[in-house]
């Protein structure tokens, strides 16, 4: 049920394209091609069954942790304006 001047279906199609936006984000992040041995930032060995489970990982899994950690600490509103990031 939309109110006002919106039309019906419309919360959904906000939510949707929100979501969607999200994960095209998330996909253009996701590593390809060979696995580095070794990690970018500290160097430690990339064990061989994260290298085999994740083509194309750069880090090991304490640093990717806090690279993600960095990037999530950035993402402070959601530019469509929802209730949910005003609430925040």
């Amino acid at each position: 049920m939309a109110g006002g001047w919106a039309r019906d279906g419309a919360e959904h199609e906000q939510m949707d394209a929100t979501i969607n936006d999200a994960l095209d984000r998330l996909r253009r992040t996701l590593p390809s091609g060979e696995s580095a041995e070794y990690c970018d930032e500290c160097g430690e060995p990339i064990p061989q069954a994260r290298r085999e489970a994740m083509p194309g990982v750069q880090h090991c899994v304490g640093c990717q942790t806090e690279l993600e950690q960095q990037t999530k600490a950035t993402e402070l509103f959601n530019r469509r304006g929802s209730k949910d990031s005003q609430l925040r």
